[in-house]
């Protein structure tokens, strides 16, 4: 029953172009389908042991190993994160975790052993796809080009941090030699080694933690890194020190814009380091994505989702801002900051709006300055119309 609800699981999600998978005891299936999460009533409601059953497989395809692994880790951190590619299918990103759920009357006696598992389950792309075509601007290959340095690529949990940073790292791999390492929890795509020699970490099986992964990194002569997540001060510290070190590192961060990825980095530290720490930035900072993922509005393009982003780039005056913690001010850098490669979130609101992807609505409500969009939307339609 396992294999065959797997890959009917597996089966729909990429029949209806969904991107996320839920399962719960006491439940049908939940597919996330243009962003609104759903029930689907074809499938049966499942039991504690459909769910565990599905959480074993899915480790087994991971891994090679099954229940009592997956036991033993969920008692000891009561989550498991893992990816795994499906014969003939796409590859997938999971999350399985200890919760509770409504006791039967067996379940509250206490003599059932069968725990109470969540999981979800994100469809991965099946391939590497280029900047045209997840939506992106031309000129994050730039980013590819350099020689050392730190790039960060932030926003919120599903906004395509990942996939952003696969497409720039397979890029390198076809048009540059060296040695790429990543560190990943978990590795989601997987990189052949083509001009580059590739070698992929995951975080609990090849390293015990992002830091100690990176450390060893720099002993392994790379010359590319990826760290898949930056979020305490040793791992930040490290990654500082890789890219001031001659090395070219790529990370995500969850920060909601540009400027808040530079006040989150900083804010980790105590406010004694926080000047040091803001100097060091300055100098190995490359550039900034922060990008979230929008529902289109097109009718003729159903289950499409399109990308907003604002784009950083560390020129010798934003270096200096970062430097001084003049934070506020780096918007203004990056108003006038095209021609360095710049953009921000409300230039690519613009964007989207005038090429009919989203509604005037929608781009004054994610603004940050929502009267100052309303000016350049209306000075925006009166240059197509002209």
């Amino acid at each position: 029953m396992t294999t065959s609800l797997l890959h009917r699981l597996f089966d729909h999600c990429e029949q209806i172009a969904a991107s996320d998978i839920h399962l719960a005891p006491g439940l049908p299936p939940f597919f996330r389908l243009r962003g609104e999460l759903d029930a689907v009533p074809s499938f049966s409601v499942l039991s504690r042991q459909d769910v565990l059953d599905v959480a074993a497989g899915l480790l087994y395809r991971m891994s090679g190993h099954g229940l009592e692994t997956l036991l033993e880790c969920l008692e000891k951190r009561g989550s498991l994160d893992g990816a795994c590619t499906s014969a003939g299918r796409g590859r997938y990103r999971f999350n399985i975790f200890r919760c509770q759920s409504m006791a039967t009357e067996k379940e509250r006696s206490g003599s059932d052993p069968i725990p109470s598992l969540g999981i979800a389950i994100r469809l991965l792309d099946d391939r590497f796809r280029s900047l045209k075509e997840l939506g992106l601007p031309e000129r994050l290959s730039s980013f590819c080009g350099l020689k050392d340095g730190l790039v960060i690529v932030s926003g919120p949990t599903g906004s395509g941090k990942s996939t952003t940073l696969a497409t720039l790292l397979d890029q390198i791999n076809r048009t540059r030699s060296g040695h790429i390492i990543t560190i990943e929890d978990p590795v989601e795509y997987i990189h052949e080694s083509r001009k580059c020699l590739v070698h992929q970490r995951q975080v609990g099986l090849d390293a015990t933690g992002f830091n100690g992964a990176l450390v060893d990194a720099l002993r392994e002569d790379p010359d590319f890194i990826l760290v898949g997540e930056i979020r305490e001060q040793a791992t930040i510290r490290t990654a500082i020190t890789a890219a001031e070190t001659g090395h070219l590192v790529f990370t995500t961060l969850h920060a909601g814009d540009c400027v808040g990825a530079v006040e989150r980095l900083v804010s980790v530290f105590g406010s004694g380091e926080q000047e040091a720490i803001r100097r060091q930035l300055s100098l190995v900072m490359r550039g900034i994505v922060a990008q979230r993922l929008l529902s289109s509005e097109r009718k003729d393009v159903p289950h499409h989702r399109v990308p907003v982003c604002e784009i950083l780039i560390n020129t010798p005056a934003v270096a200096n801002l970062i430097a001084t913690g003049k934070s506020a001010q780096i918007y203004s850098a990056m108003e006038t900051g095209n021609a360095a490669g710049m953009q921000t979130l409300e230039q690519d609101l613009v964007r989207l709006s005038l090429s009919g992807e989203i509604s005037a609505n929608t781009a004054l409500a994610l603004a940050r300055n929502p009267d100052a969009l309303q000016h350049r939307l209306v000075r925006g339609w009166k240059e197509v119309r002209s």
